[in-house]
């Protein structure tokens, strides 16, 4: 049985959860707070970027995009099925670049969709534009492998 351990975000105790089980939201042993295992895209914000992405225990995929961008509009219910598809193996992210634009002049963004790859809380590769389901796919798996 495959498993993966996440540490929880309030009390900090590693918990071993069966990959399988990932779906049921599960909860830390010790302090039952949820454990932050993805499955679906969240908000990312000036305020909340360090403990979101930065300490995320998993993988970050952060979507840089605006309400005005066509492409980022597109590419929204795909990065929806992606945060589902790798559940607890990926957390997806977006952070609104109108509404936080002190956070997108730090991480150098310049374009928008521009969809950056977190792990141990340091970027680890970007892609600029929007790309089809397959190739954006492709390029998560070569890096959670």
């Amino acid at each position: 049985m495959e498993t993966i351990i996440v540490r929880c975000p309030a009390c900090g105790v590693k918990n071993r959860l069966p990959v399988e089980r990932i779906h049921q939201r599960p909860v830390c042993g010790r302090c039952r707070t949820p454990l932050p295992v993805g499955g679906e895209v969240e908000v990312v914000t000036e305020t909340n970027f360090g403990r979101l992405v930065t300490d995320s225990p998993l993988p970050f995929l952060l979507d840089c995009w605006a309400p005005w961008c066509g492409p980022c509009r597109l590419i929204a219910p795909l990065l929806e099925g992606l945060a589902k598809e790798f559940v607890g193996r990926l957390r997806v992210g977006k952070l609104n670049v109108d509404e936080n634009p002190n956070l997108a002049r730090h991480l150098g963004i310049t374009s928008i969709p521009t969809l950056i790859l977190f792990k141990d809380g340091q970027a680890v590769d970007r892609i600029v534009g929007a790309l089809g389901a397959d190739d954006l796919r492709l390029w998560l798996q070569r890096h959670l492998r």
